[in-house]
Parts: structure tokens; C-alpha cells; sequence
């Protein structure tokens, strides 16, 4: 995580006071944070479930490259600074290393749920109703592949263009 720290070092600082919250669970959000320092509690349907206090963490990714309101609020435990990172799309496009910092922060966050849910399918094997749904529900998430990616140019609005090699008969 500090590659990300590092590659935001120049992004503007935002000083967070105790208890103030930085992201609303719900919120459409067009900006990413990169943790600097301080301790911040994430939480969803109002149960806190991780506390961050490691430099580099970043928050409010998902929201922004899904373009999705944010699954959780993110608040201050005490003095926090994070750099905002404004447009985190222009921002991973134009910096790869911070793309790549936030893809493995994202992977690990996936390998740990993952984990969690064969391990509550072994415990669960054989039972009727909800806990029989583990299966289907960890069958959907390890082969779901999101949404389809555009290629072209931004600056091109029909998108879309095919840059395959059967496209042009190679």
C-alpha cells in the first residue's frame, strides 16, 4: 500500500476531525481517499466492521470504478488525513503502479471472502434453506466477471471499437 501513498503524495490533503464521517454508506461518491494517517472504522447498516489504520489503505475505490453508491461508511476514529483523490478513474488510467496497488488491495479483500465462504459452505454442507445457499451463492461470485469493459478511446463517443485480431483478419 505505500506505492499508493506514495504515487498520491501530490493529491490534495483532507484533514478529517474525530467521529466525522468520510464516505456515507448509500452515497454516490466521484472520489477515492488514500489513507495517510490516522484510524478509521468502516461500517455497514451502521455495525462497524474493520478498523484501518495502515497508510496507503484506500476507500471509496469500488463506488467510484463501479460507479455504484458506496457499500459502506467510512468514518474517523480520531485526527485523520487522507489525499482525495478527485477523479479516480483519470487518476488510475494516468498512474498504472496505482492501479495495480488498488487491484491487489481488492484481490486480497475477494481472497479473504472467499475464504470466509468455503469455510461457512464446509460448515454448512447438507443444510436446508438459507445456509443451503452458500453453494449458489459462491458459485455466482467466483464467476462473475462484471460488467463488459469498453475499449477505444475515451475521447471517441461510439466506443466500442472491436481492436481484436479476427476484427481486422490477422
Amino acid at each position: 500500500m505505500t506505492d499508493l501513498l506514495a504515487l498520491s503524495a501530490r493529491l490534495p490533503l483532507l484533514e478529517i476531525a474525530p467521529s466525522e464521517t468520510l464516505i456515507d454508506e448509500g452515497s454516490r461518491t466521484t472520489r477515492m481517499y488514500v489513507l495517510q494517517e490516522g484510524v478509521v472504522v468502516i461500517e455497514h447498516d451502521g455495525l462497524p466492521f474493520a478498523r484501518v489504520d495502515t497508510p496507503g489503505a484506500v476507500f471509496g475505490e469500488m463506488a467510484a470504478v463501479l460507479d455504484k453508491p458506496a457499500t459502506a461508511t467510512v468514518r474517523a476514529v480520531g485526527d485523520v488525513r487522507v489525499r482525495v483523490v478527485e477523479d479516480p478513474t483519470a487518476f488510475l488510467t494516468r498512474e498504472p503502479g496505482a492501479a495495480l496497488a488498488v487491484l491487489r488491495t481488492t484481490a486480497s479483500r475477494l481472497d479473504g471472502l472467499t475464504q470466509y465462504l468455503v469455510d461457512v459452505k464446509q460448515q454448512f454442507a447438507g443444510e436446508e434453506g438459507h445456509l443451503g445457499m452458500v453453494d449458489r451463492i459462491l458459485d455466482h461470485l467466483v464467476h462473475h466477471q462484471g460488467p463488459a469493459a469498453r475499449t477505444g478511446s475515451a475521447r471517441d463517443p461510439e466506443g466500442d471499437h472491436d481492436h481484436s485480431a479476427e476484427a481486422h483478419g490477422l
